[in-house]
């Protein structure tokens, strides 16, 4: 007996150790903070969604997954994302309307930029990149949410770290809304539908997580 309760402490202790996930997270209005201040969009931050999305129309349009993934690094478009995510589980109203606006700013322009791209494109035929952001499965959903909740035991870490653009490209959020422009640019009203869910799925997911984590 004395040996197996041994066992059950070590065991516990050991998870206690390793799996403790308070000890990473800031205190909370730390963190509540740092989110809010991240949910900007003027400037600096407005030019680099633009650019960005240029990168990842690009990189759909001749088919270079190196190019797509460049663009997702540098896009800001996660960021509202988390912002809307963190405001429910933490009942914020104020950063949720901020965030909600950002989100809505940022996909507007998203969605202006890709389609004047594509536009003034001379490749108009649905590359490989494009056609596989229209059909949605069941590994996106798995997807959004494990890399969700990913993303928010980063938020809450005390150091800077790489877990907010590993999410963002994982995720891929910015392809379906490039592919939405690439739809509205040709017509292709099927490829609009397609890839707009598959953006709302992976928003919706990574939301919900924040929700689930933080409770």
């Amino acid at each position: 007996m004395k040996t197996d309760e041994r066992n059950k402490f070590a065991i516990k202790s050991f998870l206690g150790e390793y799996l403790d996930l308070r000890k990473d997270k800031d205190n909370e209005l730390a963190t509540v903070d740092s989110i809010r201040k991240g949910v900007e969009f003027k400037g600096a931050n407005l030019w680099i969604l633009i650019f960005a999305i240029f990168m990842a129309s690009l990189g759909l349009n001749v088919n270079s997954t190196a190019v797509i993934i460049g663009a997702m690094l540098i896009s800001p478009l996660m960021t509202p994302i988390l912002g809307v995510g963190f405001a429910l589980a933490i009942l914020d109203i104020k950063l949720l309307k901020k965030s909600f606006k950002i989100l809505f700013i940022q996909v507007a322009v998203s969605l202006l930029a890709s389609t004047l791209y594509f536009l003034l494109s001379p490749i108009s035929y649905a590359s490989t990149e494009i056609i596989t952001r229209t059909s949605p499965t069941i590994w996106d959903v798995v997807i959004a949410f494990v890399g969700g909740l990913a993303g928010i035991i980063g938020a809450r870490k005390k150091e800077a770290n790489n877990i907010v653009p590993g999410v963002a490209i994982a995720t891929a959020l910015m392809p379906p809304v490039c592919t939405v422009g690439y739809s509205i640019a040709t017509g292709n009203l099927e490829y609009m539908i397609g890839a707009s869910y598959l953006f709302s799925i992976n928003c919706s997911f990574i939301m919900i997580t924040h929700i689930l984590a933080l409770m």
